[in-house]
């Protein structure tokens, strides 16, 4: 007769199975202690049982994990070593890169080791599940769409690792294992207690190893959460796991068909902490199709305000609020002598949300799920290095090396901080966009720095196609190179600290592996590698942590047991998760084939759910919506609330509404650990008003214009010598549009010959373009489109300057005059013509459209600025020379052309209004509002956060403050 137990949910699963087994071993010798063998599924588990057990003074009982069968000494069994997962997963990819050499539209090469990953999953599973390759082939895949019947030609390449002959897997050797220990148990039965605990048996081999212990007859197997109150009537609709799998208990139902036992068997391990809740959430999780039994069954059920006593309902109006609640909990908990709080989301954003908030109060919870070592500062250093052979580095890319703590870590880390800071401000300033050796090796020569240059620029040699092992032993080599620094040896802090262990465990695994795959890598196929390496692994957090407050992962609810369970996330793609793409084999095929349905997941959620809402005190929450948009309450709260609500006999509405009365509470002590307290003050739009002495006494014309418009932009600039930083990501924007077009026209006006036919100037200007193009756009598809750009305005400027009439006088020339009032005004116009009549014309270039009348007359008047200074004298070599008109010529997509005619009047009203404009700004009283007249409300300023903008609006008055030293 099978001998299973079963602890109910609620209960404390490593304190259950430790006080069982002194309850069965009580009175028995210390050796049968010792030679007891209890296998558990987690190593969390195993530290829990261990510790409950040791509380006595005995002998203790071997407990091992599940997964270590296959690493455990078997008697009278030799079985061949396993081959290490990673090695596994590399002899995949080199099979995938062959078939994908031979047959490239099968799948990207960028997906080799996705592929390779999801591919070794299957394999496992496969082993697990005992299903063949021939199973797989002998699929009738003629019902199924041509990708399918692609997917099973494609599946032809793991048959070799099935041979018997093949060395095995971890799964397929766990397979052999059970099987041989099996075996050893039928021909020699254990002396002392054998007790698998803790596991659903959701895995076919474990579900193997649990039905080998229950035939024993010391043999004993302890459910975790099994349902008593399921009736039989369910358990023996869960016949199909097309219907059935999403259950909580239907992996039960699996082991009882696999025993030849019925649920009844099952005894009691260890009682109830709720059985009134337990019953609730029993009724609520029934399978779809037999719910109508709440309306039969729910009549039997205790009252429902007492049963949900301890259940406190926290619907959130987003995350924030959600992790403000749960955070307070948390600290309440705290607080509580005695009282262990454990946290259970899938989502670990809401974790690190509920952390930070607990911050606030010094409390570090226990967090289980470590950093991903991809995050940590010696993997993000290995993924830099790696991306350095792929192609030649950003500007922004090199800088985020350089300023990595570990670069130079080994040498002068103060020198080496001030070069790049050196080297930011000239890539900044003057770029390139993409720096290469030859640029680094001239820039550490200026700041007599020849060593840190030739150490930098050794790092950017372009790595080939090579072997894996070869890959890796030139970006080792590399990585240490610049962890160590310049003329430094070793590698520096790179591998100190437990992200560095970790980092270099996952690099030696890397290393001994790498045989496995023969086939030549691109630098590309190393980094995706290497994040796919790095994703796996995790660092441990060392900090010490509060010893009552936890956060767990829902899997780890079947280890963890606690007087207070907050279950959070429970919204519908969270908790439960959404069944991840499968890229092998549909549902129909998985389930012909034997395999496990997407609807496993979604069960062994709806287990850890029943498990841990039966603790003796509840927290259930949620947000209403998330960044995106409104979210859908997971299922199975869902189905708790609806039953309540269906229920007024069991007061089941006035218990729901105590659940939600008692979490409103929690959110508004939140929202008042979230309030602001008195209002700040806001700024006022300043209008600073410097010294007259201190204002400045020089502009240039297009400076004028920020005068009009953004005033504080040119106190900021004259009066404060700020200048804003380049950005450090030079892109191909408007701006550099704009000086690429005037130093294509600057370079064609000043070579233009004498009477040069029209088709020979069009061929000229393209070639001009593409020259000036070539050197200063470093990115092709910008490269194409500007030239597509300025070939098709070429023939209207030419048109519009053969129709002007004139010739070129000077380009680019710059002016100054000095005005009455000891004011100078520089400029630089773009081009000057001279007209048959010796008059002028000055013409303005323009990337877009030109600015209308409007807009010159009150905003843009630098090019009616520059013709008063041509008149006046400003440009030397021309010396006064009167003008005649100005000309925009916007040269974008759809070319315009604007003619403004110069008359004297024009002119001294320009003149007026300038030196108005000027004096006014000598007035000691007047200041220099922000973002006075600007054209476009949402247009940026530069110095906009600097006048703190967004604590004032545009339509408050400005503030006039005085600033500067003044007498008195």
């Amino acid at each position: 007769m099978a001998r299973l137990y079963a602890l109910p949910p609620g209960a404390d699963v490593a304190a259950g199975i430790a006080r069982g087994l002194a309850e069965r071993l009580a009175g028995e010798p210390p050796e049968v202690w010792a030679r007891t063998l209890v296998f558990v599924p987690t190593a969390r588990l195993r530290q829990g049982v261990i510790a409950a057990l040791a509380q006595g003074a005995r002998l203790l009982p071997r407990v091992r994990l599940i997964g270590d069968l296959a690493a455990m000494p078997l008697p009278g069994a030799r079985l061949p070593p396993a081959v290490p997962p990673l090695r596994r997963r590399l002899e995949l990819a080199g099979l995938i890169a062959a078939l994908l050499d031979r047959a490239p539209d099968l799948a990207p090469r960028s997906a080799l080791f996705d592929l390779a990953d999801s591919l070794a999953a299957l394999v496992a599973e496969m082993q697990e599940e005992g299903v063949p390759p021939d199973r797989l082939a002998a699929l009738d895949t003629g019902a199924h769409a041509a990708h399918w019947q692609r997917t099973a030609a494609f599946l032809r390449i793991v048959a070799p690792f099935f041979d018997a002959s093949a060395a095995p897997d971890e799964a397929a050797r766990q397979r052999l294992a059970v099987a041989a220990l099996g075996a050893h148990w039928v021909a020699h039965p254990p002396q002392a207690p054998v007790v698998v605990a803790g596991s659903t048996g959701s895995r076919g081999v474990t579900l193997e190893l649990m039905a080998a212990v229950a035939g024993l007859e010391k043999g004993m197997v302890i459910l975790p959460g099994f349902d008593p109150d399921l009736p039989a009537q369910v358990w023996e609709g869960m016949t199909d796991s097309a219907t059935g799998e999403d259950h909580p208990q239907f992996r039960f139902r699996r082991l009882f068909d696999r025993l030849g036992c019925r649920p009844e068997a099952v005894r009691l391990w260890a009682p109830a902490p709720d059985p009134a809740r337990n019953a609730l959430v029993s009724l609520a999780l029934r399978p779809a199709p037999v719910t109508d039994q709440w309306l039969v069954e729910g009549a039997g059920l205790p009252d429902l305000v007492a049963a949900t006593g301890g259940m406190t309902l926290i619907e959130a109006p987003d995350p924030r609020a959600e992790a403000g609640a749960i955070a307070l909990v948390l600290r309440r908990a705290a607080e509580e002598a005695g009282t262990r709080a454990v946290l259970v989301t899938a989502d670990r954003t809401l974790a690190r949300r509920v952390t930070a908030a607990l911050d606030r109060w010094g409390i570090r919870p226990d967090d289980s799920a470590g950093r991903p070592l991809s995050l940590s500062a010696p993997g993000r250093f290995l993924r830099m290095t790696a991306a350095l052979g792929e192609r030649p580095p950003t500007a922004e890319a090199l800088l985020a090396l350089l300023n990595h703590p570990l670069a130079a870590s080994g040498g002068d880390r103060g020198r080496h901080l001030r070069l790049t800071r050196a080297l930011e401000l000239r890539l900044r300033r003057h770029g390139p966009p993409y720096p290469d050796a030859r640029t680094l090796i001239a820039f550490a020569a200026d700041q007599e720095a020849e060593d840190w240059g030739r150490w930098l620029a050794g790092a950017l040699a372009p790595r080939p196609e090579a072997p894996l092992a070869a890959q890796l032993d030139a970006h080792l080599a590399l990585t240490a190179g610049l962890a160590a620094g310049p003329g430094a040896e070793g590698s520096g802090r790179l591998w100190e600290e437990a992200a560095g262990i970790e980092a270099r465990a996952a690099m030696r695994a890397l290393q001994d592996a790498a045989g496995a795959m023969a086939a030549p890598l691109s630098p590309a196929d190393y980094t995706r590698l290497l994040d796919s390496l790095f994703s796996t692994r995790e660092v441990r957090d060392t900090a010490p942590a509060h010893p009552r407050i936890m956060i767990r992962g829902t899997r780890e609810v079947r280890a963890q047991g606690a007087e207070l369970m907050i279950l959070a996330g429970l919204n519908e793609g969270g908790w439960p998760a959404l069944p991840g793409a499968d890229p092998w084999l549909n549902r129909a095929m998985r389930q012909a084939a034997g395999l496990l349905l997407p609807e496993r997941q979604i069960g062994l959620s709806a287990h850890d759910f029943q498990m841990a809402a039966g603790a003796p005190r509840v927290v259930l929450t949620r947000a209403a919506r998330d960044d995106e948009a409104q979210t859908v309450p997971a299922r199975w709260l869902n189905r708790l609330t609806n039953l309540m609500q269906g229920l007024p006999e069991k007061r089941g509405p006035q218990a729901l509404a105590m659940m939600r009365e008692r979490g409103r509470e929690w959110l508004a002590l939140a929202a008042a650990v979230e309030h602001p307290g008195p209002p700040v003050p806001r700024a006022p739009r300043p209008a600073p008003a410097p010294p007259v002495e201190a204002r400045p006494q020089r502009l240039s014309v297009t400076e004028i214009k920020t005068l009009i418009r953004d005033p504080y932009a040119i106190y900021a600039r004259h009066v404060l010598g700020l200048r804003p930083l380049d950005p450090l990501r030079m892109e191909a924007d408007a701006r550099l549009r704009g000086m690429v077009l005037h130093a294509v026209l600057e370079r064609f006006v000043r070579e233009t010959p004498a009477a040069e036919p029209r088709e020979a100037a069009l061929l000229r200007l393209s070639q001009t373009a593409a020259m000036v193009l070539a050197a200063e756009v470093p990115w092709p598809a910008a490269c194409c489109l500007w030239q597509a750009r300025i070939d098709r305005a070429a023939p209207v400027l030419l048109d519009w300057t053969a129709a002007m009439g004139g010739r070129p006088l000077a380009v680019e020339t710059p002016g100054l005059i000095a005005l009455e009032s000891r004011f100078m005004l520089s400029g630089r116009p773009d081009r000057i013509d001279e007209l048959p009549d010796g008059r002028l014309r000055l013409i303005d270039y323009k990337t877009g459209k030109p600015p209308n009348a409007r807009v010159q007359e009150h905003f843009d008047k630098q090019l009616l600025l520059l013709a008063m200074m041509a008149e006046d004298g400003g440009f030397t070599e021309l010396g006064p020379r009167a003008v005649a008109s100005v000309v925009y010529l916007g040269l974008g997509a759809s070319p315009e052309m604007a003619e403004v005619a110069v008359t004297p009047d024009l002119m001294g009203r320009m003149r007026t209004e300038l030196a108005q404009l000027i004096d006014s700004y000598r007035q000691p009283r007047r200041g220099f509002p922000s973002r006075r007249a600007m054209q476009w409300e949402d247009h940026p300023g530069d110095y906009d956060h600097l006048a703190r903008l967004g604590e004032w609006e545009t339509t408050d008055p400005a503030v006039t403050l005085p600033v500067g030293l003044r007498d008195g």
